[in-house]
């Protein structure tokens, strides 16, 4: 085909792919063809013509970039450190001034009263995750909550006590679930059950996954999985996994790191039962931003569901005569701690809004394309030939393709850095790229792909 045709197939397909996004033309038919390689080009003039069309186009100027060699560069690392949003400054100073000018008396008057701060999020959040406002809160960072909620749901009895996990989860992941089954004076390496890809592979198949889990039967008490992987960036079929988990008696947990603000979740929907996430990658909530945790309603609604209890977590109709007795919200703010951390969720707060605005599908949509083309340009002859991508599955995407190379990986990421390519190294030999719909641009993946191919 030539690049002529090319480029007009990209214009129309793109159209189809504006219209879904605008106006909820329902084009998933297109949307799948356009993420096949032969659709693609290696022509600058498809990229060009690609953010022409893209509806999301407009919100990069929303973001603040790093220079390197003063230019900015090209940031596809929000799997680790979203960018901070233009918006940002205006919201911590909004806090920054109540609390100058309204001190103790800023947590009930003021623009934002601080006494219901994590309350201003939630709404929006369980928007993104796929919830009711009533399941979803925000607290603590991932580690922490995940721990609270693994104490929360994990009840290991003597015939019913081992835990699946994804074999090189992330280490908190281990560390936390480690700790727990040593918490209750078990050995790890009895309970904690592992599952990886099949030997040659790199991603683990749906079917291992549920036939792992019904092999473990009644045995079973939990399965604490990340929802994408964070080496591979495979999204795993939450859904299935789920009702496999419930269909031998077992609870269905899940580190969302990677997932929220990647990809559109049901978490309700899909009867997940419990769930943690950061909110500093995708979802551009600054260094070390507060995390947050959803909890379904058949737990959240049950004050007897056992937890750790903090005043505030505290029924809030009671929480300030101080007495003796925790009463939780009948909601996952039941599983509150402390005074919500008001100068850590203003970026969130702010970024929150713009998802909002958006919308996961749109978001969706647009990842599906930039890691198509991606993948595709990245195959292409005088690239890095040979190395492996994952996922192939574009169904299996985020927004992060991961490269593994064999040799020279760490040399290789020097390099890109040098030309303002900012991606993320992982040991043993990948490098994880992830143009973040929100602030990658189509011509991005091309830069990319011009640098790579002459370097």
């Amino acid at each position: 085909m030539s690049v002529k045709k090319q480029s007009s197939r990209a214009n129309q397909l793109i159209r189809w792919f504006a219209l879904d996004t605008v106006k909820g033309h329902d084009s998933s038919g297109e949307l799948s063809n356009f993420g096949a390689m032969s659709n693609y080009s290696t022509d600058l003039s498809y990229a060009i013509e690609a953010d022409r069309l893209d509806p999301l186009a407009s919100y990069k100027n929303q973001f603040h970039f790093p220079e390197k060699n003063g230019q900015p560069v090209i940031y596809f690392c929000g799997n680790s450190l979203g960018l901070q949003g233009k918006q940002v400054q205006s919201a911590f100073q909004t806090e920054l001034d109540a609390w100058r000018e309204l001190a103790i008396e800023g947590f009930r008057s003021g623009p934002h009263p601080w006494l219901y701060y994590q309350e201003y999020l939630t709404p929006g959040m369980a928007k993104i995750v796929g919830a009711s406002a009533h399941e979803v809160t925000i607290m603590n960072t991932l580690t922490v909550n995940l721990h609270l909620l693994l104490l929360s749901f994990y009840h290991p009895t003597a015939d019913r006590n081992l835990i699946l996990m994804e074999k090189g989860a992330f280490p908190s992941d281990q560390y936390a679930v480690e700790t727990l089954v040593r918490h209750y004076g078990l050995n790890p390496d009895e309970i904690i059950v592992e599952i990886g890809p099949a030997e040659g592979e790199f991603c683990i198949s749906e079917e291992a996954i549920l036939q792992k889990i019904d092999s473990l039967g009644n045995r079973l008490a939990m399965v604490m999985l990340g929802g994408i992987q964070y080496y591979t960036g495979q999204f795993f079929p939450i859904q299935s996994i789920t009702k496999a988990a419930h269909a031998v008696g077992a609870i269905a947990g899940f580190d969302l790191a990677h997932a929220v603000g990647n990809v559109p979740l049901s978490l309700h929907d899909w009867d997940v039962d419990f769930a943690a996430w950061c909110s500093y990658k995708y979802l551009n909530g600054g260094p070390g931003a507060v995390g947050g945790l959803y909890v379904h309603e058949r737990f959240a609604k049950d004050i007897h569901h056992p937890r750790l209890g903090g005043w505030w977590g505290n029924d809030e109709k009671i929480r300030f005569r101080m007495e003796k007795g925790f009463v939780p919200k009948p909601t996952a703010g039941g599983w509150n701690i402390s005074t919500a951390q008001v100068l850590n969720m203003c970026a969130l707060r702010s970024s929150i809004e713009i998802f909002n605005a958006v919308g996961m599908e749109a978001i969706r949509n647009k990842s599906k394309l930039l890691t198509g083309y991606l993948a595709y340009l990245l195959q292409q002859p005088g690239t890095w030939n040979g190395i492996q991508i994952t996922p192939e599955d574009p169904e299996q995407r985020g927004a992060q393709l991961s490269l593994y190379f064999k040799e020279n990986g760490p040399v290789t990421f020097e390099r890109l850095t040098q030309k303002g390519i900012v991606v993320d190294y992982r040991e043993p030999g990948v490098i994880r790229i992830a143009p973040a719909p929100l602030y990658c641009s189509f011509q991005d993946v091309h830069t990319f792909y011009q640098i790579v191919k002459n370097s």
